[in-house]
Parts: structure tokens; C-alpha cells; sequence
């Protein structure tokens, strides 16, 4: 997760406005992939993702998920919450050789200006 801060618990997030709707990718790519922006080296060189789970707390919408970056990464949909609140997301993906890992992000939600 490029371009993220990251919380007292490590967690990375970032905030948004109660009526944006904002789209956050999660890229599994390996950097020896040379994919621009990958943060790890989680996927294995030649490894997709086969499936995904995008789970959010309770009081912001997920509008929409799906694979992108020829299956490496989940781009997540996010809209609403309220102004002061803190939503956790997680994205669970299983890749075609069966590994499974799960990483969350924190959208803290900030009074529009």
C-alpha cells in the first residue's frame, strides 16, 4: 500500500470526506514483479489470485470490489461513513497456487471542509 500512513497499530490508512466515494487498491505483486507502487513481496513471481473477500465494518458502504493489474491487486469501492469514525476493510485473497493472506486498511472519515 503506497502512499499510506500508518496508524499506532500499524495499520495503514487513510481518510475521506463523508460523501466521497473513493476507490483504495491493495497490490500483492511482488516488487520483483516490477510492479509500480508494490509495497511487499507477498505474490510470488507468476502467482495470480484466484478468488477474494473484501469485508468492512459496520457503517460504510462497500459500493464495489474487483481483481485488477492482471489479477495482482483488489481495487475496493468506498463510500459514506461518519465524520470523526474510523472503518476497518480487509481483503482476503487465495492465489491459484493456494496461498491465502489477509490485509486490512483503516479509512478514518474527517467533516468535510
Amino acid at each position: 500500500m503506497n502512499n499510506w500512513r500508518y496508524d499506532t497499530d500499524g495499520i495503514p490508512y487513510q481518510t475521506k470526506a463523508p460523501t466521497g466515494v473513493l476507490d483504495y487498491k491493495v497490490d500483492f505483486a511482488a516488487e520483483t514483479n516490477g510492479r509500480p507502487g508494490a509495497d511487499g513481496d507477498w505474490l510470488e513471481s507468476g502467482d495470480t489470485i484466484s478468488t477474494h473477500t473484501v469485508t468492512v465494518d459496520a457503517g460504510i458502504t462497500k459500493d464495489s470490489d474487483a481483481l485488477a493489474d492482471s489479477n495482482t491487486s483488489v481495487v475496493v469501492w468506498l463510500s459514506g461513513g461518519t465524520a470523526g469514525s474510523e472503518y476497518d476493510c480487509t481483503v482476503q485473497a487465495v492465489t491459484a497456487n493456494g496461498r491465502t493472506v489477509n490485509r486490512t486498511f483503516r479509512i478514518k472519515v474527517v467533516a468535510e471542509k
